[in-house]
């Protein structure tokens, strides 16, 4: 039921569609989303205790490393399992205060998640750019206080434009065409035209992704270079497999939000939009550990030694 057809009581909730389908389809789409979603944080959680338990792997690029998979854990929860609430929900709705608190969240984590990328291509372009002084400019308390800045400035992004739509008008209809709160279809539901709310969330949009999106290519343009110059095969295929991996989740990533985000009322069908959001919101979290782990030596090595703890009961640091 669709509340505040009248168009003036206030909405105080809204109605998320998410996937309209059969009840054996929706049982489909729980089974797999919930699978998805338990390895993601089971594989994340591998990386974050692999990072912490072996001494080997106390340097700012597992640091950072463990940063983006603690987030990636947090980023996939803050929509995942209220979308597998709302499949076994014959009413899938979320209180107004709710949807703006998800939009935050969300998207706050998805600003972090750029910075960190950031962050990550900045330290392999001072590891392989500048070798003789990186250990002098990537000291682990300078990683630890890059990925505090991180943090804070990624949740004090979003304020503004979380609370420039949270003060549009309200009134009807409340039904989003998504599977969570998405700034395009809220500011659709708006009662009145707010061309200024788009162009500054279309701005500032455009801003953080492109301004990130540059500083990443820059850094592993650079990073490129230089390897190119390696004499050592053997080197180059090491620099490559780190840069490699780093640059398959900066495509996934970015490819898709620009999709969605560089204008928010571009007039992406509903479809499209809710399969880019499950790209990068979902499935993207859930290759990161593969994508990241797999392709480097020290981190297999490490997993291997984690999981024999696990089986013996030996919790202790992994020193060897």
């Amino acid at each position: 039921v669709t509340i505040g057809n009248n168009h003036s009581d206030p909405v105080s909730e809204f109605i998320l569609l998410g996937f309209p389908c059969s009840w054996k389809v929706q049982i489909l789409l729980f089974s797999f989303f919930f699978a998805v979603y338990v390895l993601t944080l089971t594989g994340n959680l591998c990386v974050i205790c692999a990072v912490w338990w072996d001494n080997h792997l106390q340097a700012p690029m597992y640091i950072l490393l463990a940063n983006f998979a603690f987030l990636e854990m947090w980023y996939v929860t803050s929509t995942v399992p209220n979308m597998l609430v709302n499949l076994l929900s014959e009413t899938s709705t979320i209180s107004f205060y709710g949807c703006f608190l998800q939009f935050y969240f969300f998207f706050s984590m998805g600003t972090i998640e750029t910075f960190f990328l950031s962050a990550m291509a900045f330290d392999r372009y001072l590891a392989i750019c500048r070798p003789l002084h990186y250990p002098t400019l990537m000291t682990v308390q300078r990683c630890i206080r890059i990925g505090a800045g991180c943090w804070v400035c990624g949740f004090s992004c979003f304020l503004l434009p979380v609370y420039l739509i949270s003060q549009l008008p309200f009134c009807g209809p409340n039904t989003i065409d998504h599977f969570l709160c998405d700034p395009g279809p809220l500011m659709n539901l708006s009662c009145v035209p707010a061309p200024a709310t788009e162009i500054i969330c279309a701005i500032f949009n455009s801003v953080l992704i492109f301004s990130t999106f540059l500083f990443i290519t820059s850094s592993y343009t650079l990073v490129i270079r230089a390897v190119l110059k390696v004499p050592s095969a053997e080197g180059r295929q090491k620099a490559f497999s780190t840069c490699g991996s780093h640059l398959a989740v900066v495509s996934l990533f970015y490819g898709s939000i620009m999709v969605m985000y560089v204008s928010p009322k571009a007039g992406n069908p509903a479809g499209i939009q809710k399969i880019v959001t499950l790209f990068y919101s979902v499935i993207t979290p859930f290759f990161n550990p593969l994508i990241y782990s797999l392709r480097n030596k020290e981190m297999k090595k490490a997993l291997r030694k984690l999981f024999r703890i696990m089986r013996f009961g030996q919790i202790q640091p992994l020193k060897s």
